[in-house]
């Protein structure tokens, strides 16, 4: 296989990212894509049999074999009190956070 990333081809992907790369990082990041762009080639490569659905795994899971969901249910840990005792401002039982300054957008 040739390489599908050129070093022009990196160069330019390089300059449009802005990243500040040495020559021994970008020629290591090349080839590392490379590879990657390599092995998705030998995926790609693999026959599907038609029919196939596109989220079939190896391992069956059918319903019949799934644990029941189980139901929502809310309980409390009984930690409120410690929690807003420990706030620096409260209000009414609700903390109390600084207002975030904004500028409105025309």
């Amino acid at each position: 296989m040739a390489e599908e990333i050129s070093p022009e081809l990196f160069n330019h992907l390089v300059e449009l990212a802005a990243l500040e790369l040495t020559a021994e990082e970008g020629e290591y990041l090349r080839g590392e894509l490379n590879n990657q762009l390599k092995a998705i080639d030998e995926l790609a490569a693999i026959e599907i049999p038609e029919g196939t659905p596109l989220a079939a795994h190896g391992v069956p899971f059918p319903p019949e074999l799934r644990p029941a969901a189980r139901a929502d249910e809310t309980s409390s840990a009984g930690l409120n009190a410690e929690i807003l005792a420990g706030a620096p401002e409260t209000d009414d039982g609700y903390l109390q956070v600084p207002g975030i300054p904004h500028e409105e957008l025309d």
